[in-house]
């Protein structure tokens, strides 16, 4: 098959449009020169013919008109009057002969000889008055103006009115020969103006439909290849001509962007699961470190106690008294039990960050107040220095609850408390009953939280910026989200950097507390290491 050429059908369409417009240049042309052919008469004969008759017209009235005045005259005005008639008679003369140069009608030249004849006998007869009246024969010359010269007058001002009528309606004939050949000619180039425009108006769709359409539609599929979208249809694959070949060569960089698609894809793929699982061993190292050293550093002061505390007791074993040997035995048990409250914290963070707090969740009608007393309680044994103030109002506070989630709960509100403020510095456990909920709130002056830490202080592993040298794996406050919804509560934050934090808890009242029928020996109390 051959193939075609786009620049030979271009330079084929281009040369139609030069054609078109030379033909009808051409045609355009000819008509104006049939129209011009048609109004030159108008122009060369019938109006310089009106123009002239209408001057001999003019003329000879006036010669008449000077006939009568030169009779009419004195001695003093007859040499006046008679340079004016001959000064009117040199004029219709010039007419006469710019009349005679004219192309004319034989109608219209029949009627020129005739008045032309008329006014010569016209002419006679005013040679006649004029030398009877300078013979001073006055009443013959009166009478011969107003027989034989009006006769004659007459005569020629008839013949030239008949030619006058003759030229206007052969004027008016021309004229409208000339407006009918410029309606015919103006009619014959708007159709081929016409014509001429639907060829063009077929040439611009073959362009349009034939090549650039099929161009634009390459041109946006490279577009959106660039873009690495190869979901694209690609037309004309089939056609012999540049369009094809581009078409075809389109064809074979999409089958090759989709094969270097697929392996930046698989590539991408691989990378991602190695930096997940790069990011999964820094998380998982990082964890490590930070256990380590929050073991350490919790484990390290309750430790040193135990063995200072038991060398003490070793020593003074002889003569110790009762009161020493007990007061040293319960720093010893003190000090144990900031050790199991530690591991039970780990244990118990461990197994809600391991989603499965449902499974130890065990709620039962209980006293709030109890759990808060033994968590506060603990922590002062365990900080020594810890100012923890407790204002838990009078009333009961009836909860459905889990004793050991809610202790870790606000174990760790407290614990954070404790870790973010200066030694000694006042912590506040406010609990109050408000409507169906009862709301605590575990507020301390210490670092406080920066404000674009606050929306996500409760994700998993987030902690504060403003820490960083502070030990912390980021895990408290989500367990203490964790906790608060499984027993239907919401937890707030309130905190301004260096001016401390308020976070409160609101849990429902117990349903038997909300229907009016609670009584005390329902309540579960809290002995104390049951948190």
């Amino acid at each position: 098959m051959r193939a075609r050429s786009l620049n030979l059908i271009l330079s084929l369409v281009f040369l139609l449009f030069f054609l078109l417009i030379a033909a009808l240049g051409l045609f355009s042309v000819q008509r104006l020169g049939e129209f011009n052919r048609v109004s030159a008469d108008v122009r060369d004969i019938w109006l310089p013919s009106t123009r002239l008759i209408g001057d001999l017209n003019n003329f000879t009235s006036d010669f008449r008109a000077a006939e009568g005045r030169y009779l009419l005259s004195s001695n003093h005005e007859s040499d006046s009057a008679r340079r004016e008639i001959e000064s009117l008679g040199q004029a219709v003369g010039q007419a006469q002969k710019g009349y005679e140069s004219l192309h004319r009608s034989p109608t219209a030249s029949a009627l020129y000889v005739k008045f032309k004849k008329n006014w010569s006998a016209y002419l006679a007869v005013v040679d006649r008055v004029l030398q009877s009246y300078m013979a001073g024969q006055t009443a013959q010359a009166i009478n011969l103006y107003r027989t034989d010269s009006q006769s004659a007058y007459d005569a020629a001002s008839d013949a030239l009115d008949s030619l006058a009528r003759l030229n206007v309606d052969s004027a008016k004939v021309a004229s409208y020969e000339a407006d009918a050949a410029y309606q015919h000619s103006r009619t014959l180039i708007f159709l081929a103006m016409g014509i001429a425009a639907l060829l063009i108006m077929a040439a611009l769709f073959y362009v349009k439909r034939f090549i650039s359409t099929p161009l634009r539609g390459l041109a946006s599929g490279m577009h959106r290849l660039a873009g690495n979208d190869t979901n694209i249809e690609i037309r004309g694959t089939d056609r012999i001509d540049e369009i094809g070949e581009m078409a075809r060569a389109l064809s074979v960089f999409r089958t090759n962007a989709i094969e270097l698609m697929l392996s930046q894809r698989s590539l991408s793929q691989q990378a991602t699961m190695l930096e997940e699982r790069l990011a999964e061993e820094q998380r998982l190292n990082q964890l490590q470190q930070d256990f380590v050293s929050m073991a350490s550093h919790e484990f390290r002061t309750p430790l040193t106690v135990i063995d200072g505390q038991a060398q003490r007791l070793a020593k003074t074993s002889q003569g110790a008294t009762s009161a020493d040997i007990v007061e040293r035995a319960s720093k010893i048990r003190k000090a144990v039990l900031r050790m199991t409250t530690v591991m039970d914290k780990l244990l118990n963070s461990s197994r809600l960050v391991d989603g499965e707090a449902q499974l130890y969740f065990r709620p039962v009608e209980l006293e709030l107040r109890g759990v808060l007393d033994e968590v506060c309680q603990v922590h002062r044994e365990i900080a020594p220095q810890a100012n923890i103030h407790q204002d838990l109002g009078t009333r009961s506070l009836p909860v459905l609850g889990d004793a050991k989630l809610l202790f870790q709960m606000f174990g760790n509100l407290i614990s954070n408390a404790l870790k973010y403020s200066p030694d000694g510095s006042l912590i506040q456990v406010v609990a109050a009953i408000d409507g169906d909920q009862i709301m605590v709130a575990v507020r301390d002056r210490g670092v406080g939280i920066p404000k674009k830490d606050l929306a996500k202080i409760f994700d998993r592993y987030s902690r504060g910026s403003n820490v960083s040298g502070i030990v912390g794996t980021g895990v408290g406050l989500y367990l203490v989200k964790i906790v608060a919804e499984l027993h239907g509560s919401k937890v707030s934050v309130e905190s301004e950097e260096e001016k401390g934090s308020c976070f409160t808890v609101w849990l429902p009242l117990s349903p038997t507390a909300k229907s009016g029928r609670l009584s005390q020996s329902r309540l579960v109390p809290i002995e104390p290491g049951q948190g």
